[in-house]
């Protein structure tokens, strides 16, 4: 499976990338266990997606955190579910998705994913190349930018390359072939990061959310696609 995400979107569509925060103390806020917030975040992703794919911007590219490197070490239940919640999704959501025309890529180290898991990523990326909707969704999964960094570098060296400039360097990222996100959009009322795509969005614009995921609302998503669109983006011109 390769680790180069094919852009199928037209060089102006818009790419969103989202931190999807928020899902355990979501249920813990309904008074529910919070491996029900999982379930929940995954709905929401759904909705989010194909209303950021219908909205009049142009969105071609949206870049979901769904697993972060850093995730492997929640204790082995929540690590266990959400891997089934993912097997789940591959198999119902994202394939439907799919067959609705949209191009489907993952992105992370997937050595530590399950075999299983892996070959169900690589059907759906093979059955998703020939897709030339214009939209691409990309899987961040159990995926870190300081790995996604470490593992460009090392590629490099061993391939001999001298003097790398900054498309040598986004080649060999995992991202290779991914529009930059225009826009990151975290949920959860946390302001970070949290090690999602911090090469690519060095000129993204940032937008935090209150709600937690699970809440995330489609009249939110569109004021934020509307403050978007008010913002000067000079790129340190």
């Amino acid at each position: 499976m390769s680790k180069h995400v094919g852009a199928t979107a037209k060089a102006n569509a818009l790419c969103i990338g989202i931190i999807m925060d928020g899902n355990r103390r979501w249920a813990r806020s309904h008074g529910l266990p919070s491996m029900k917030g999982h379930a929940a975040g995954l709905a929401k992703a759904k909705d989010v997606v194909r209303h950021a794919f219908a909205h009049s911007s142009g969105v071609g590219t949206i870049i979901l955190y769904a697993f972060s490197t850093e995730n492997w070490n929640r204790t082995p239940e929540e690590v266990a579910y959400l891997l089934d919640l993912f097997g789940g999704a591959l198999v119902q959501e994202l394939d439907e998705l799919s067959r609705e025309g949209i191009h489907v890529r993952f992105i992370g180290d997937f050595a530590r994913l399950p075999e299983k898991l892996r070959a169900s990523m690589r059907k759906l990326e093979q059955e998703s190349v020939s897709v030339d909707s214009g939209k691409t969704l990309v899987i961040a999964l159990s995926y870190g930018g300081r790995a996604e960094i470490l593992a460009a570098t090392n590629q490099l060296l061993a391939s001999g390359t001298k003097n790398v400039n900054t498309d040598d360097f986004s080649a060999a990222l995992w991202s290779a072939g991914t529009k930059d996100p225009d826009i990151v959009i975290r949920t959860g009322g946390e302001k970070r990061i949290s090690n999602f795509l911090p090469w690519q969005s060095v000129y993204s614009e940032f937008f935090f959310s209150d709600s937690f995921w699970p809440d995330f609302s489609r009249a939110e998503f569109d004021a934020i696609l509307e403050s978007f669109t008010a913002r000067e983006r000079r790129r340190g011109k």
